[in-house]
């Protein structure tokens, strides 16, 4: 029986053995591989290497988007047992704002549990010190250094190039989540949401060796990320300056282009921001001051501001009635003060009370004379009248490469039938020749259509961007921005008539610019415009000239160009509250021009000198009888004796 239960029991401890052996082939040879794999990703963690934002500099390399070194907490949600209880522990020794909790608890909801997830950006010198020494009791809690967006220049480019914002869970919706792996940020406006593609290089990654509680021992390899690709902008950084500065605060916009290749020289929209508030995430508090300031400073006016041109889109008007044959430049029209549609009684005013007699196209340009452009636009039909404008970019945007471009509008009959389901009138269309009425324009299409104006009619889409560049020490790679179509004039006698015009509005004894002429060295060409935002309700003449009460009535333009005979600069100026355009917003528009020329030294190859003397036009005709006052609202003209005007009577 012994040796029974013996034998028994030795074959039930060789099987058991038998069964141990077996078991251990099964899982060191059968299953080799997958153990062995399994153990190393235990002990080694993949950790992706966000690349470096491209940089952003303005056309002669000054910096206005930098990187600079920071250091965030970060959070591994898969080695926390109870994520609530670890907040508010940790907020104990590192202070966390709402503002950091929101935004951790969206980006959490939409990560996967063993990848790290910023808790609380930038943190100070004493927050790391505190941290490093409480260390041990956060597991899954890690300072992590990382690069993040600056702006040197503050608000002054806040509309320009915007600012990049932290990844949240909307963004993660349609990002691409291999290539945005361990990124915090992304472009939210301007130049950092428009080239997002290219400023945001590829990551990379480093495999770490870690231990039991998930801590890095060392590390086993590294691959290097591809940094995004740097910017180089168009617009000079002393323009743009001398365009905030005379601005001064005031709401309203200033844009500069070249118009030989429609390069954006400035563009300032003021009052503007400091755009460094939304780069680590902005406190409710500042972002409601910015959201309840009535000055809207995040609205960009340049870009999406749509405002009545006024008389500004003159000249381009009578460029259309030159080459549509409609007019020649010696053609006459009397002004009296009252233009009158033929049949009806309503009338419309003039820009002088009275009228200023009989004037050419040139004299119409120079002293802003309202019956011109009443009677021109009339004849022309407001068919003719919006496919032609339509020719200069007004009513589309211009294709300027930033997105949230307004459109503006064109009047036209379509428009109308689409927007009121009413018929068009005349009387529209005699409002419209005088840039009032239905029409809306932003300060980037005016700067683009006297662009193309400039360039002999040669239309260059308007472009910030005007090189990248690779790695440093590469060369720039520059972007061409050929003619966006074919010369809008076909005669250059019509472009030198209007351009003659213009002139005159800035040298002639009558011009409605001609105290911007002294002391500019080189010829200058102009338009000023005056929209006013409020129709006239009686038929009485308004006498207060009080300047406070006519801003609140006006908006102001002014346009400019130089060399007028070679032009390489249009500047639009453009202020939401001005008493006149020339009075208001010429001088701006002069500052810049100032600047611009200094950047030259003073000098420009080929430009022509201003004339030593005011340009003299042929004296006009002695004004005819003048006609009864106006029963119906005029609109739009430069120096108007009264803001009275009409958003577009019917006949």
């Amino acid at each position: 029986m012994f040796r029974r239960r013996a034998l028994a029991g030795f074959v039930l401890i060789l099987l058991g053995l038998g069964l141990l052996v077996g078991r251990y082939v099964y899982l060191q040879v059968a299953r080799h591989d997958e153990f062995a794999m399994r153990s190393t990703n235990n002990r080694v963690k993949p950790r992706a290497i966000p690349p470096a934002r491209g940089l952003i500099y303005d056309r002669n390399g000054v910096l206005l988007a930098d990187n600079v070194p920071a250091f965030r907490l970060e959070v591994v949600p898969e080695q926390v047992r109870n994520m609530p209880e670890l907040l508010a522990r940790l907020g104990k020794v590192v202070p966390l704002g709402q503002d950091d909790l929101n935004a951790f608890n969206k980006q959490l909801a939409q990560s996967r549990r063993f990848q790290s997830v910023p808790l609380k950006m930038h943190l100070t010198e004493d927050e790391i010190d505190r941290f490093a020494v409480n260390r041990w009791r956060f597991p899954g809690v890690d300072v992590v250094p990382y690069l993040t967006r600056r702006y040197p220049f503050g608000g002054l480019f806040a509309h320009v190039v915007g600012y990049v914002g932290r990844i949240d869970a909307d963004d993660l919706q349609h990002l691409d989540p291999q290539r945005y792996q361990g990124t915090s940020h992304v472009g939210r406006s301007g130049i950092e949401r428009s080239y997002e593609d290219v400023l945001h290089g590829t990551p990379g990654y480093e495999l770490l060796e870690v231990n039991a509680d998930g801590r890095t021992q060392r590390v086993l390899e590294t691959h290097p990320p591809t940094p995004g690709r740097n910017l180089y902008l168009s617009i000079d950084v002393r323009l743009q300056k001398a365009a905030e500065n005379a601005l001064a605060g005031r709401p309203g916009a200033a844009v500069a282009i070249d118009p030989r290749n429609g390069q954006v020289l400035a563009m300032v929209s003021e009052p503007t921001f400091d755009p460094n508030l939304f780069v680590n995430g902005i406190s409710q508090a500042d972002y409601s001051a910015l959201t309840d300031d009535p000055a809207t400073p995040l609205y960009n006016r340049a870009l999406r501001g749509a405002y009545p041109p006024g008389s500004t889109v003159k000249p381009l008007l009578g460029l259309g009635g030159l080459e549509l044959g409609l007019r020649t430049p010696q053609d006459t029209v009397v002004s009296t003060g009252v233009f009158y549609i033929p049949g009806q009684k309503r009338g419309y005013r003039d820009d002088q009370r009275g009228g200023v007699g009989r004037v050419n196209l040139m004299q119409a340009i120079e002293m802003s004379v309202n019956t011109y452009f009443y009677k021109l636009a009339l004849d022309m039909g407001i068919d003719r009248f919006s496919a032609w404008m339509g020719k200069f970019g007004f009513g589309k945007p211009t294709g300027i490469d930033l997105v949230g471009e307004a459109s503006g509008i064109l009047p036209s009959r379509a428009w109308k039938m689409a927007h009121s389901r009413q018929p068009w009138y005349p009387g529209e269309t005699v409002i419209a020749g005088i840039g009032q009425g239905y029409w809306t324009v932003t300060p980037i299409q005016l700067a683009h259509a006297f662009a193309t104006f400039a360039d002999h009619g040669l239309p260059h889409a308007p472009r910030l961007v005007m090189a990248t560049q690779g790695p440093i020490g590469s060369p720039r790679q520059p972007l061409s921005n050929p003619p966006s179509g074919p010369s809008l004039v076909n005669n250059p006698a019509d472009w030198d008539a209007v351009n003659q015009g213009m002139q005159m509005v800035i040298y002639g004894p009558t011009g409605t610019g001609r105290s911007l002429a002294s002391g500019f060295p080189y010829l200058m060409a102009g338009k000023s415009g005056t929209a006013e935002r409020y129709s006239r309700t009686t038929d009485a003449y308004n006498t207060d000239k009080n300047n406070a009460y006519l801003a609140s009535r006006h908006r102001a333009w002014f346009v400019a160009y130089a060399p007028a005979n070679e032009p390489r600069i249009v500047v639009v100026a453009m202020l939401e509250s001005g008493a006149w355009g020339a009075e208001d917003a010429g001088p701006i528009v002069r500052k810049i021009l100032d600047a611009w020329l200094a950047t030259h030294g003073g000098v420009i190859p080929g430009g022509a000198p201003a004339p030593a003397a005011a340009m003299a036009p042929p004296a006009p005709a002695a004004p005819a009888a003048p006609a009864a006052p106006a029963t119906t609202a005029g609109a739009g003209g430069d120096n108007l004796p009264a803001a009275a005007a009409s958003a577009g009577g019917n006949p």
